[in-house]
């Protein structure tokens, strides 16, 4: 291996919180370096636990050009797990800076390295032995690392010495579950590997998934409180920003989007207040919108009024008309849905009991879904009127346990003794129960009751995570998914969405998958 020599670079000596920089500021010192004849050498990772495999990757990395810079990924696009990183994105920006054979260390504002390769230029990039093979990243992301690497005139050099795994030793010494938690963990991962969840999440690329159900738009209305009005006894409050995201159906089709391309969603859209031009953008590429409208009515839209210090929400404004469907309206569902249903192979079906699935509409879709996953939900604005029973059959029912509930009415009752009565009310034979912090419960005709824990450490808004969970198990159970995989995804599934507000984000394969990979070492 040629070893180059170091170039003095203009800070001379410098403290290790002098290498530290912004990296639109790197990328300006870089080019001069480089207009002097100096070659850059790039590392991008985590970085979250700093053991010998990465001493020996930078100490390789730093033979390769006379200038060594070290990106690393900011917290809020870590994605391994609770309690992840381990150290926050300034410490481990000084950790790597004290070393003497990195010249700078930037902390990178994006989900992955494209950004900082696009914009630092590096000659070298240097991945770590288990790059050799593409198809070992997760998330697929090393195929465009290595595009951008290539496109702004560098090459690619992998690192071959010893390597260790930061996620097993955080796994190994670091504990951030319950002892029932960390049983359970154990004894999956002798049951299954992270590669093997992998595997299962990559058969639903397969799947044409059609979704049913009303679309929401939801709304989230920042303010500062002021406190009691002068005249008036109400609480004022200081407007700061609005947010608006795909919810309702929409978020549902979003998340299938994370595993399939071949999703096809029927909704209602209101004749006033439509806000198609927002939907259309809001739904990923490849969903198709199948849309009919709803006469002399705003298309729904929930309006949540947060306070900006705390997170707390104060109230919710609903704008919907959920009266009957009007006839026309109602003969337009059934035509979209004769059309559309025998051209699925799985159809979900988020109702939110606001009028769309009418009578007419739940028997077309019992009658022709070829594999139906359903889930009822109970909320302000139809709290006791909208049970799972109105549907006959099912494949496949993902509920909540407050939901469960309401259907039996039986007060005191176990989980378990719910879900025997309903099996007397519907015709299904899969069963999934969410439990919020107590995990889900998973039952089947054939293999009887999976429990699997919660893995969610911090809770932002539990908006969506139903949703969430619906869609990604209802397509691994019609993949023949084990039950205690399901029930781990579906807690994984989970845990991404009540970390961030409401439908901000959607289910992603590649760091689904990373998530698990790291939870399983």
């Amino acid at each position: 291996m040629v070893s180059y020599p170091r170039v003095t670079t203009p800070d001379g000596e410098r403290n290790c919180r002098d290498k530290i920089k912004t990296v639109e500021d790197l990328a300006v010192i870089l080019a001069g370096l480089k207009a002097s004849g100096a070659t850059v050498a790039h590392c991008h990772g985590t970085f979250d636990l700093m053991h010998p495999g990465h001493i020996r990757h930078i100490a390789e990395a730093r033979r390769q050009a006379g200038i060594l810079v070290v990106t690393i990924t900011a917290d809020r696009f870590i994605n391994k797990g609770p309690g992840r990183p381990i150290f926050n994105e300034g410490l481990r920006a000084e950790s790597l800076a004290s070393l003497e054979m990195v010249d700078f260390v930037a902390i990178l504002p994006h989900p992955t390295a494209i950004e900082g390769i696009r914009l630092l230029k590096p000659d070298v990039y240097v991945k770590g032995s288990e790059y050799t093979n593409p198809g070992n990243d997760l998330t697929g992301k090393i195929y465009d690392e290595v595009e951008t690497v290539h496109a702004v005139g560098g090459r690619v050099h992998y690192t071959d010495d010893i390597t260790f795994s930061s996620s097993k030793l955080i796994n190994s010494h670091f504990s951030f579950f319950s002892p029932e938690t960390e049983q359970w963990l154990k004894e999956f991962r002798s049951r299954h590997s992270g590669d093997e969840v992998g595997e299962w999440l990559n058969k639903l690329a397969g799947f044409k998934v059609l979704v049913v159900g009303e679309t929401i738009i939801d709304e989230y209305v920042f303010c500062h409180g002021l406190g009691k009005a002068a005249k008036d006894p109400i609480l004022a409050f200081n407007y700061k920003t609005t947010e608006t995201y795909a919810g309702g159906s929409l978020a549902v089709a979003n998340h299938v989007a994370g595993f399939t391309n071949q999703i096809s969603i029927v909704t209602l859209l209101g004749d006033t207040e439509r806000r198609e031009e927002f939907i259309r953008s809001a739904l990923k590429p490849h969903v198709t919108l199948d849309a009919v409208t709803q006469k002399s009515a705003p298309t729904l839209h929930k309006r949540r009024f947060v306070d900006d210090h705390t997170g707390n929400k104060m109230f919710e404004l609903y704008m919907m008309e959920d009266g009957p469907l009007a006839e026309e309206s109602e003969a337009a569902l059934l035509t979209a849905l004769e059309r559309e249903l025998p051209l699925a192979d799985v159809v979900i079906v988020p109702d939110y009991g606001h009028g769309m699935l009418t009578r007419k509409a739940v028997e077309l879709i019992c009658a022709k879904a070829k594999f139906l996953v359903v889930n009822t939900q109970a909320n302000a604005g139809n709290r006791g009127f909208n049970l799972i029973s109105k549907y006959r059959r099912a494949d496949y029912v993902c509920i909540a346990g407050h939901e469960l509930e309401l259907e039996t009415r039986m007060l005191n009752a176990t989980y378990r003794e719910h879900l025997e009565a309903i099996g007397q009310r519907i015709d299904c034979p899969n069963f999934t129960i969410t439990m919020g912090r107590a995990g889900t419960l998973h039952f089947s005709r054939g293999q009887g009751f999976t429990e699997a824990p919660a893995f969610a450490t911090k809770v932002v808004d539990r908006v969506g995570a139903g949703d969430a969970v619906l869609s990604v198990t209802g397509m691994l159970l019609a993949a023949g998914a084990p039950w205690d995989v399901i029930g781990l995804v579906a807690n994984v599934a989970g845990a991404e969405m009540v970390g961030d507000l409401g439908n901000r984000v959607s289910l992603d394969k590649g760091r689904l998958a990373k998530h698990i990979a790291s939870l399983l070492k």
